[in-house]
């Protein structure tokens, strides 16, 4: 299938980086050859999951929908599937975009997306292949996954939106901004990846399983059903395009206000990565939330939702 928006990209948006769908036999193999490696270091991230992951709510609670609704929009005959609250909002609040991370939808972001609600009208979509989004027919590269998401703003009238990307959702709407200014007011990236000095299977294994105990073991009842959704192949091919992506040059070249946020001990995104982004980053402030790691869409909703009402309202 034809993606959305296909003909849009310049050289000059481009920046001379050429799109990650064009990786070659070598480099895949090189990405997955330490793999081996890294299931003999299965151990490297045990600790007392006590001391890391805090107590929460029950279930049902702290996965309550709140105000967002499932929506289903059509996209160039491709079913997308959205979680969005409008009504709670002021009437006059800016939009705002919540985009997940690899292999996941937006499921794990709703305790978040429910607080934001109260302050702004919120979307949660499933990028298409992944959650309840129908599969485009090929597994999207990130130019193309910010093609469809631009498509998808279209279809629903939406012109112009902040947008708050988790982890690998960082990435997809960097390039977004990247290549479509005039749609963006505000980034928030919160746990960006990934760091050029640990794109390898041996150091994201690590660092995957460093930041393992941080997560409440609920988290996996909301992830794993996604990941299984998405595909073992799907997830291949989109961590090769996450681990070949210079998001640290395209950051650059990014107009909009930009928050960066990492927690304290997030191992993932870390500390001197993401002030290379903010250095970088023309209009760029990073922020680091105590006491907490990767997933604060998830496990601290409360202090992501206030760093972001706060950076929204100094950047009106």
């Amino acid at each position: 299938m034809v993606t959305p928006h296909e003909g849009r990209e310049t050289p000059e948006r481009h920046c001379g980086i050429h799109a990650a769908g064009n990786v070659d036999r070598r480099r895949f193999l090189q990405l997955f050859g330490a793999g081996g490696l890294g299931v003999m270091l299965g151990g490297c991230g045990d600790t007392d999951d006590e001391l890391l992951a805090p107590e929460f709510p029950p279930f049902h609670e702290w996965m309550d929908l709140g105000p967002l609704e499932p929506r289903r929009t059509s996209v160039h005959g491709v079913s997308l599937h959205a979680l969005v609250a409008t009504e709670a909002a002021p009437a006059d609040a800016p939009p705002l975009v919540l985009i997940h991370g690899s292999g996941l939808s937006g499921r794990y972001m709703v305790p978040t997306a429910r607080l934001l609600a109260q302050d702004f009208p919120v979307y949660v979509p499933d990028i298409p292949g992944y959650g309840d989004s129908e599969d485009p027919g090929e597994v999207l590269n990130i130019p193309q996954m910010s093609d469809w998401l631009v498509a998808w703003m279209d279809a629903i009238g939406l012109e112009r939106a902040s947008f708050l990307g988790n982890s690998f959702g960082c990435q997809v709407i960097v390039d977004l901004a990247m290549r479509y200014p005039e749609r963006v007011d505000r980034l928030i990236l919160q746990g960006p990846t990934t760091p050029p000095d640990e794109r390898s299977t041996f150091w994201q294994f690590i660092r995957w399983r460093q930041n393992e105990p941080y997560n409440p073991e609920m988290l996996g009842e909301v992830t794993a059903p996604e990941y299984g959704k998405a595909g073992l192949w799907r997830m291949i091919r989109s961590y090769v395009f996450q681990v070949t992506d210079p998001v640290e040059e395209k950051v650059r070249h990014i107009e909009a206000p930009t928050l960066v946020v990492r927690g304290e001990h997030d191992p993932i995104t870390h500390q001197a990565f993401a002030e290379m982004l903010v250095r970088r980053l023309p209009r760029g402030e990073l922020l680091i939330l105590p006491d907490v790691a990767h997933t604060l869409v998830f496990t601290a909703p409360g202090p992501l939702a206030e760093v972001t009402r706060r950076f929204m309202e100094e950047n009106a």
